[in-house]
């Protein structure tokens, strides 16, 4: 099992890449001596064996020592250190107040946040959304004897995988969106497609996808209409503040 830190990639006002949006590929994997020998391998050495029960320390183990370092470390200067990471709903995943987690998030000038996709929304994932299937299609084409060989396949695959690529599913994620505004907060929805392939090869390909200002009021009328039935209140200001900040998906 694997967890996957991304984001879009980032580019100034001449084009040039400030951040590739690969921050990495992470398994979850320990290091353990041989109990026995056998015909290529000797007792004692060390090998590499999958972690078979994913618990919730093991989340926060990979998400401290490895997932929020490599974001520091690659974090563009001048950039705005006020970080969203969206995690899946998984049991094992940590909470975003969790102690050890704020203490190392909210160090060296950054307040990096952890919040979960919004429930029975498959397509409001970005690895899931395309990124995953990029990889699986790259790795395949790899002979694995192993686990070692499987971790380098995966990794030599993620490191393949060319920006744009990237670029494009966040693309679609905000098609995803648009089309969940559109039928009011339900999934009963196809993933929109608008070539983008033939667009960025036209030079065309938009930046973000325009929503109308129109279907925005109507969908916050809506939510602020099903607050009031509900008797609960959620400041709404602070929603579509949330839906401008970088987001990193797990």
């Amino acid at each position: 099992m694997f967890i996957c830190a991304v984001s879009r990639p980032q580019y100034d006002n001449k084009g040039k890449k400030k951040i590739d949006g690969k921050f990495g590929i992470f398994p979850f994997t320990t290091v353990e001596p041989a109990v026995r020998n056998i015909k290529n391998r000797l007792k004692g050495t060390l090998e590499t064996k999958p972690i078979q029960t994913i618990t919730k320390e093991v989340s926060k183990d990979v998400f401290i020592n490895q997932i929020i370092p490599t974001i520091k470390a690659k974090w563009p200067r001048g950039a705005s250190r006020h970080i969203i990471i969206q995690q899946d709903n998984a049991k094992p995943h940590i909470k975003g107040s969790d102690h050890d987690f704020v203490i190392a998030a909210t160090s060296d000038g950054f307040n990096i946040q952890l919040i979960c996709q919004p429930p029975n929304s498959p397509y409001t994932n970005v690895n899931d959304l395309g990124f995953f299937r990029t990889i699986q299609s790259l790795q395949d084409d790899k002979l694995a004897n192993g686990v070692e060989d499987l971790l380098k396949n995966m990794k030599d695959a993620f490191e393949e995988l060319e920006p744009h690529m990237l670029n494009n599913v966040f693309l679609t994620l905000q098609g995803c969106y648009h089309e969940i505004i559109k039928c009011r907060g339900n999934n009963n929805y196809k993933i929109p497609h608008i070539n983008k392939e033939r667009l960025s090869r036209l030079g065309v390909l938009p930046e973000c996808l325009e929503v109308a200002k129109q279907l925005v009021r109507d969908y916050l009328e809506e939510l602020r209409r099903q607050q009031i039935e509900q008797g609960t209140i959620y400041n709404l200001d602070q929603l579509v503040d949330g839906l401008q900040q970088v987001v990193l998906m797990d």
